[in-house]
């Protein structure tokens, strides 16, 4: 067993049987590589990552391939999920060479750090068009032995592009709708009008981009562009909502679809992605009040709180892509989620498997089609997708919908039991802070928009747990990781942006004034740590925090989004509630710090973008006056949050109830009357209120035209 084996990460335990001599990211392997005069060989995954653990069973554990990298390099591996910094540093540089990134990840490093050659994926020989990483070993070897310093000269050369790229200054902000308009347009032409999403194939589930195209559609409410953004994010939510990323049996979102039609998933399951597709699953619902889009946002939360909740706090990370086949034999990408027509009909009836094979497309032959399974690892499988809308069906066999809807209900639920007793996918059991920071945020909306206590009471004792297990009082220090205890790393930006987020919207829901000041103080360590004063801008990292030769600044929304895009609309916020003039200044620093990305690549920070096109609408306050026990006044409270806009304040006011970090404005706000005949709720702006409204559909409509 190698170093790993008492590591605290899933992903480096994964490893610690390896006949690779392992190292873990730290100084021990740093000074190997020095005093041998070794290049280092840094592989970077993730514990449900699928071809992480393609890599891994085709290579790191072959003994010819072990014993060449044991010889000529220090073998060290990250986990990008422990280590972001690491991770997105040297994918700079490999996106910068290759023209793409992805993982597992494979980077060559001098001994001081500075990489000069990379790549993702290497098969064990050469084939698919790629070189085989034998072949890679070698060759990079014996160029270490007679041209190492060519190679160290081209590691200076690259780390110093890449330091004045990513620390470059920035031009001032004069042309933000310019860039709102051209994100609009770029993702319109990228748009799929027949299967949703953008582009071709793999589709992700990019939450900013939908987050960003509702909030362009509010912005430009009556108007043909407007129109046509709210189109194309309902075409997607529909498409998604359709596919086979969609685990219509458990619940949640699998990681990507590897065909254009969202039908056959990579099928891990990650947390960000059930927090931020719940989120704007709900930023939907708002919009128009369907349904499904709440069926759906039921569907996530109900499966983080079953499946990756943890019962003293906290939610796992991941369950991964691969699981043990029921019939025996080594795990397989899917195993726990595919269905072969003999197991539907071993127990399915056979209406219900006929009912079965019209809703979710099932076929005696499998429905994955050849070109979305290459190398046939899913021949013969079923994946359960909407075949065709559930009316459809029930119109053609002389069924209500609600019959429909009951065989179906019915079916899903003898689908699941039978799920249940196969081996499930292996969990990463850690603990991340700002996954968990996203998954109280959208813990907190639906408590807020669809009154489910259960969902606030979760996210009230996921951040208890947070700020217990993660925080450290005497020192002010907050650490990103728990499993088996802390972990040693320090927060990173993201996390405490994602952090401040979930405080501020823990204070919607609660309206307890304490989350407030909580937000604050982690806001002002964010800015003490991680803030560059010359630009505005936020770093990844602390200065000191990392011994990468190059401090990375994020600033692309994909599968998380961006420090930088949640910082700003925390700094949007915090100008709503506090009246201090530094949070606008900070806000117009980082905006003029990310112009120049914002103009020349909109489509990278969709979700920042929201933040700016919020930063031009009205400022509203919203006060609802009202018992919070009293169902009307939740009602109010819940359309009041569904306003899309960060530049709004909701305030909850019944008696007792104190907002202190309002300063002088706090008077005013407790000055509202209670009209006898029950809750009312006033829209007021620059002190000036509306008359009070009691209807919830009334002041809907209300917000929408003030925005």
């Amino acid at each position: 067993m190698s170093r790993l084996a008492t590591a605290k990460s899933p992903y480096l335990r994964q490893h610690a049987a390896n006949p690779v001599d392992w190292y873990p990211w730290g100084s021990e392997a740093f000074a190997k590589a020095k005093a041998e005069g070794k290049p280092i060989f840094l592989s970077i995954g993730y514990a449900t990552c699928h071809w992480c653990h393609v890599m891994a069973h085709e290579s790191f554990e072959d003994e010819e391939v072990a014993e060449r990298l044991n010889r000529a390099f220090v073998p060290v591996k990250v986990d990008r999920e422990e280590r972001p910094d690491v991770d997105q540093a040297y994918m700079a540089f490999v996106q910068a060479t290759t023209g793409q990134g992805g993982w597992p990840m494979s980077v060559w490093l001098t001994p001081d750090l500075k990489p000069f050659y990379g790549g993702t994926y290497f098969p064990r020989h050469d084939r698919w068009g790629l070189l085989g990483f034998l072949s890679v070993l070698e060759q990079i070897a014996e160029l270490w032995s007679r041209h190492r310093e060519d190679l160290v000269l081209r590691g200076e050369e690259i780390a110093g592009r890449l330091r004045e790229a990513l620390a470059g200054g920035r031009p001032g902000l004069s042309e933000g709708g310019r860039a709102s308009e051209r994100a609009f347009e770029e993702f319109s032409r990228a748009f799929d009008p027949e299967w949703g999403g953008f582009g071709p194939k793999p589709k992700f589930p990019r939450p900013a981009v939908l987050h960003f195209l509702l909030r362009y559609a509010v912005t430009n409410r009556g108007r043909p562009q407007g129109e046509r953004a709210l189109s194309i994010a309902r075409q997607t939510f529909e498409a998604m909502a359709r596919g086979g990323i969609r685990d219509r049996i458990g619940g949640g979102f699998h990681r990507y679809s590897v065909d254009r039609f969202w039908r056959v998933p990579h099928f891990e399951k990650m947390l960000y992605d059930q927090a931020q597709l719940a989120s704007v699953y709900l930023e939907s619902f708002c919009c128009d009040g369907g349904a499904r889009s709440e069926s759906i946002v039921r569907e996530i939360l109900d499966y983080l709180l079953r499946d990756l909740a943890f019962a003293d706090g906290g939610f796992a990370s991941a369950e991964d892509a691969d699981s043990l086949s029921p019939e025996g034999g080594p795990a397989r990408e899917g195993a726990f989620y595919l269905w072969t027509y003999r197991e539907l009909a071993e127990v399915l009836k056979p209406e219900e498997l006929a009912l079965a094979a019209e809703i979710w497309g099932v076929r005696p032959e499998g429905n994955i089609p050849a070109d979305a399974d290459p190398h046939q690892e899913l021949a013969g499988k079923n994946i359960l997708f909407e075949n065709e809308p559930i009316e459809e069906i029930a119109a053609r066999r002389g069924l209500s919908l609600g019959e429909a809807g009951r065989i179906r209900s019915a079916v899903a639920g003898k689908l699941a039991r039978a799920r249940n007793r196969r081996p499930r996918p292996a969990k990463d059991d850690k603990v991340v802070l700002g996954w968990n920071a996203l998954a109280v945020s959208a813990l907190a909306h639906a408590g807020l928009l669809l009154g489910e206590e259960r969902y606030r009471e979760a996210a009230e004792r996921t951040m208890g747990f947070l700020l217990s297990a993660l925080f450290e009082p005497t020192s002010g220090k907050l650490f990103r990781l728990y499993r088996e205890g802390r972990g040693e790393v320090e927060a990173f930006a993201g996390d405490y942006a994602m952090l401040v987020q979930a405080l501020l919207d823990l204070f919607e829901v609660t309206q307890e004034a304490g989350w407030v000041g909580k937000a604050v103080f982690f806001q002002d360590r964010m800015e003490a740590l991680f803030r560059d004063p010359e630009s505005g801008a936020y770093w990844t990292s602390g200065e000191e925090a990392s011994p990468v030769p190059f401090r990375v600044r994020e600033e692309y929304d994909g599968a998380e989004p961006a420090a930088i895009s949640i910082a700003a609309a925390n700094l949007l916020r915090f100008a709503v509630l506090l009246p201090e003039e530094r949070w606008p200044g900070r806000l117009e620093a980082l905006f003029r710090a990310e112009a120049d990305r914002l103009v020349h690549g909109p489509t990278a920070l969709p979700q920042l973008l929201a933040a700016y096109l919020d930063s031009t609408r009205p400022r509203l306050s919203v006060a609802v006056v009202g018992a919070r026990a009293d169902p009307r006044t939740r009602s109010l409270l819940a359309s009041a949050a569904c306003g899309l806009s960060y530049r709004k304040l909701l305030l909850g006011i019944e008696p007792g109830k104190r907002f202190p970090f309002l300063g002088e404005q706090e008077d005013f706000y407790l000055s509202l009357p209670l009209r006898e005949e029950g809750p009312v709720a006033y829209l007021c702006q620059s002190f000036a209120c509306s008359e009070p409204v009691s209807d919830p559909e009334t002041l809907r409509e209300r917000l929408r035209a003030a925005t």
